[in-house]
């Protein structure tokens, strides 16, 4: 099996855990042009591989991910411009719209993605991690919806996803003030799982919930992920049939089998990719 080549990425994968570390420590990993691609890419490799069971997306070095890198940022009116004013603004419309997929491809992605956060999460990377399934953080971690304090709308997902984690009025407050809020908070707000003391506690903790996720029916992971997605975004009633109609056609797996086989014979079950 081959890793893709990345630049802004490390790709490594062992026990059916995919380990996608972004991998720019000395500019606090923030994100550049590379990166926004590279992360599309990685997580369709994700999707794509049958011996990835879960991923953890992680941060080399002493931060998670400092946001969008500024000198990006300051390329976007050279990137659109255009003698026709409406011409450029659709250009600026089609950039975000392609930075906003970039990120949902871990929503996107069937297996399920978890987020290990230390140090420094600030703008970008809150949309990039609100985007997994769940999010543990080290002690150190420091959160913050900062677009407001570069005079601009959050615009790749946090406005949208980080409601349905911490509820309405905190969001607002969170992306009206741009204040800090440490890792305690974000525990108590629902952003974080678990908090643990060190990024080294952090670490083994993730990769012993990967490990479990990985041990499971792959097939009944992906479907779980697939009915959650579709539930948060869909009313009860409609969450109800999605899962009914979804059940009818995978239910009658050979992994549902081997589970039962499993139970009679004692043993852990095996299943295949």
């Amino acid at each position: 099996m081959t890793l893709p080549t990345l630049t802004t990425i490390a790709l490594s994968l062992a026990d059916g855990i995919a380990e996608v570390r972004l991998n720019r420590p000395d500019k606090s990993n923030a994100m550049n042009d590379a990166m926004w691609q590279e992360i599309r890419q990685a997580f369709a490799w994700v999707d794509a591989t049958p011996a990835v069971r879960v991923a953890i997306l992680s941060g080399e070095g002493r931060n998670f991910c400092a946001g969008i890198d500024l000198a990006m940022m300051g390329g976007i009116q050279q990137r659109i411009d255009h003698a026709d004013g409406a011409r450029s603004r659709e250009a600026l419309r089609r950039l975000i719209l392609d930075l906003q997929d970039c990120l949902s491809s871990l929503e996107r992605c069937r297996k399920p993605v978890i987020a290990a956060i230390q140090g420094a999460c600030i703008g970008g990377a809150l949309d990039l991690v609100t985007s997994c399934d769940m999010r543990y953080a080290a002690a150190n971690a420091m959160f913050s919806v900062r677009e407001i304090d570069l005079g601009m709308v959050a615009d790749v997902g946090t406005l949208q996803r980080l409601p349905r984690l911490v509820g309405d009025g905190m969001a607002r407050e969170l992306a009206y003030t741009g204040r800090n809020f440490a890792a305690d908070e974000a525990e108590r707000l629902g952003l974080a799982n678990r908090v643990f003391a060190s990024p080294e506690a952090l670490s083994a903790a993730v990769r012993e919930i990967a490990a479990s996720i990985a041990a499971k029916s792959p097939l009944a992971t992906r479907g779980l992920k697939e009915v959650m997605n579709f539930s948060r975004d869909h009313s009860v009633a409609d969450g109800l049939n999605f899962v009914a109609t979804w059940n009818s056609a995978l239910l009658l797996s050979g992994d549902l089998a081997e589970s039962m086989q499993a139970m009679r014979e004692k043993r852990a079950p095996r299943f295949a990719d």
